[in-house]
Formats: structure tokens, sequence, C-alpha cells
């Protein structure tokens, strides 16, 4: 099938060979030059050829190549052993403990390299009740190394010197459909690894490719193996989501396959308050942007934008019931963070972020005497205003405040104190200094 794909696109000329199990495509084909590939991929291939071992470009660097997208990071497999790679790299080391692999690093760019793995059989398999597997690292050959992998898309080999590309499960073929298609049966792939459901929406999402209907299938049906999955995993594919630089396709594709329960269990209900929807949309499409732009994201910024109306709605019901509104708002934080993490291991490192930025919010409101001049010094006062100016946009508060605090950073000291208002705000009781009086240090002067 693939050769008749070649020929009607590119003409009889086109010549793809056969090696063993796999379509061997060749650059007049393919069009990927080795001119592509990062300087230090290219060295660890060539290295490791030299020495008498395979060496290829795998995986996501391949595929978006293919794609005329610019990959982020080069990964290298071979079927030399992690000691073997050590001993022809100076610069190497071996990280990892389930499955070992090798870091060579030339400059700042670091290519991952790892041996080829093979399949094990689900009967031979270490898995838990559900039929997720815990253990099945063991070293393969380069067949088997490509029916591990997750989607035909990430199952290609680039050869740098010989410019072919090694194809075992049509995913050139179904690079050129846009298709994303799982290898192997959707089903078992998906029991193996409940994640691959998650992957599945987010490549698609980030690559704009359609969901193959048969790997697209089973995943209503299998969605609650992800409650097995461990909490930092989880997380960890959040982060790879929300980072993608395509976060708010992701997110829709999530809600529309029910899949977001088990990664943000509050966004379900936010997404269905209509300023809670409008201000989490404008947050992930600002972040989208800023990845797209090559600008620097910290993640405790959009995961307090994702957070942020629970802590309204928690902060409302204390004060309420009568509590004062500072207090309020520090027990709403704790309560709803303590929530989120028991489904999602959010690394507390982020708290103290989320918790600054919205602390500072209702101080926005003060614009009195030398609070906000105080303000502007503060640490994270950057953030916390970025954070205002979304609020402003979704209509969570009057855009007016945002215009001010906008000029009020930039004006010349006599602009600021026009545009301070009366202090309003509650006044702080001073302390008065206990200084001793005079027949209070004589009584405890020593008599001679």
């Amino acid at each position: 099938m693939i050769k008749k794909l070649f020929k009607r696109v590119f003409g009889k000329s086109a010549k793809v060979k056969s090696l063993g199990a796999a379509s061997v495509i060749p650059f007049e084909v393919h069009k990927v030059g080795r001119d592509g590939i990062s300087y230090g991929a290219k060295r660890v291939t060539d290295g490791l050829q030299a020495a008498g071992f395979k060496a290829f470009v795998v995986g996501g660097a391949v595929r978006d190549l293919l794609l005329d997208k610019h990959p982020k990071d080069f990964d290298v497999a071979t079927d030399a052993t992690p000691e073997e790679v050590r001993r022809v790299f100076r610069r190497a080391r071996i990280i990892g403990r389930r499955f070992r692999l090798v870091h060579v690093m030339f400059g700042e760019e670091t290519v991952e390299v790892s041996t080829f793995r093979r399949a094990i059989d689900a009967e031979d398999a270490e898995t838990d009740a559900h039929g997720r597997i815990l253990r099945d690292n063991e070293f393969g050959d380069q067949e088997q190394d490509a029916a591990r992998r997750d989607f035909t898309a990430n199952a290609l080999f680039y050869d740098p010197t010989t410019q072919e590309i090694f194809d075992y499960h049509h995913g050139y073929e179904d690079i050129r459909a846009n298709t994303l298609r799982m290898v192997g049966d959707p089903e078992v792939r998906y029991r193996e690894d409940p994640v691959r459901m998650l992957r599945a929406v987010r490549l698609s999402a980030k690559l704009g490719m359609k969901l193959d209907a048969a790997t697209a299938a089973p995943i209503a049906k299998m969605k609650d193996l992800l409650a097995n999955v461990p909490e930092a995993r989880m997380f960890d594919e959040m982060l790879k989501l929300l980072l993608s630089g395509h976060a708010w396709e992701c997110i829709k594709k999530l809600r529309a396959m029910e899949l977001h329960h088990g990664m943000l269990p509050m966004l379900d209900v936010i997404l269905e308050q209509p300023l809670g929807e409008k201000f989490v949309t404008l947050a992930l499409k600002n972040t989208d942007a800023r990845i797209q732009a090559d600008k620097p994201t910290n993640p405790a910024f959009l995961f307090a934008c994702l957070l942020w109306h629970e802590v309204l709605a928690a902060w409302k019901t204390k004060q309420d019931a009568g509590e004062k509104p500072i207090g309020a708002l520090h027990e709403a934080m704790d309560e709803v963070l303590g929530r989120q993490r028991a489904q999602l291991a959010i690394p507390r490192r982020y708290d103290a972020v989320m918790k600054e930025m919205w602390v500072m919010q209702p101080r926005f409101e003060q614009r009195g005497g030398q609070r906000p001049m105080r303000l502007l010094g503060v640490p994270r006062f950057r953030a916390a205003y970025d954070f205002l100016l979304l609020r402003c946009e979704s209509g969570e508060v009057d855009k007016g405040l945002g215009e001010w605090w906008t000029e009020f950073q930039d004006a010349s000291e006599e602009r600021r104190a026009e545009m301070l208002q009366p202090d309003t705000g509650p006044k702080k009781k001073r302390r008065r200094s206990k200084k001793p009086n005079a027949t209070a240090v004589q009584a405890e002067l020593p008599i001679d």
C-alpha cells in the first residue's frame, strides 16, 4: 500500500525498499535532509556508527521534521548498550533505574540515547490488577523497539548518514494522511498505559492531526483507568499538555471526550461558569501565544488561573459565614489547594507563587496613601498585575482598574500623586514604644 501511495504522489521514479518488516523511504521521497538534524544528534549517530553500532534519530523529532515543524530536541536509539555508548563519548552519563538511558552532552545540547527495547507479551509482563504494565524494560532489536512506540507517527527511524527513514508501521503514510494512529490494538495499549489516552488527545491537538477512529473509539469506555495512574505521572502529563502551545485546543478535546475529570477535576465546574470559562479561556490562549512566541512561561501562573474561580467561590462562602476578608481568603486558598492535591499532585513549590498572586488581587483595589507604592515593590507584582489584566479582560473586575495600574507603573512622581485616591483602607495601629520613665530607671539603679 505504501509503495502505491508513493507512486501516486511522486510518480514511477520513487523507489521504496523493503528491509525485513520495514519500508525504507529514501531522501528523494521524504525530503528530510541531514542538515535538519541537530549538531549533537549527528555527532551521536556518526560516532556510534563509526564504532560499529546502529544508530538512528527517532520519535517526535522525525515526525516534526516531516510535518515541517522544528523539533524541540532530538533523541537517538541504538543497539549499543548504555555502557557501550558511554565508552564511545567522553561527556556521557548513564541515568535512570527502571530503564537506563545515556545523556551525551555537546555544549548546551544534551542528546538522550536509548538502547532498543522489546515489548513483552502481556502474559509475561508485570501488571497491576487493571492490566497496567509496571515493568517491561528489556533490551531488544530495532523492529521490537518500533512495536513498543505508542503511535505510528512516532515509530520512525531516521539515519542521518544515508538520509533514509525506516518505517515498520506505515507511520509515514499516516503522517501524509494527517492521521494519528496507535501502534497495535488500542484497547491493549491503553490498558498497558492509560496515559496514552491523554497523549492521543494532546498530540492530535498539538499537531493538528485527526485521531484514527479505532484509536479514539475505546477512550470513552476506558477513561476510568486514569484513576490508577500515579499522581506524579498525571501531573507531568498535565504540565506537558498545558505547556504544549496548544493548551486551549487540548482542553476542548479533553472536555469533549470527558477526560478532564481525571486531570483537573474542578475544570469542568469552572468551564460551566460564564466568567470562569472566559477567564480560563483567556489564560490558556495567553499561555499558548507566549509559548508559540518562545517567551518564558511559569506553570504556577497557569495553575493559579485555572483554580482562581474555585478560590473565589470558597472565599465568598467564608465571608458570607462571617469571617474577615483576609483570613477567609487564606483559608479558601488552603482549602482549594488541598482538594486539588488529592486529585493531581501539583508540587508544593508552586503553592507560594500562586498564593502570592491571589493575595495581591484585593490589594489592587487599594489605590490610596502609600499602598500602591508598596505594592509596586513586591517581587511578584508583575505576575499579579498580568493576572489582574486577565480578570479585567474577562469582565470579572472593571477594566478601569487595570488601566489605572498600567498608567501608575510608568507615571512620573507628580502624576502618581495626582492619581492617588483618598486612603480609605484600614489603618494599622501604631505600636507605642514602651520607654521606661525616669522614675522607673532610677528605681532599677543599684544603691550605693
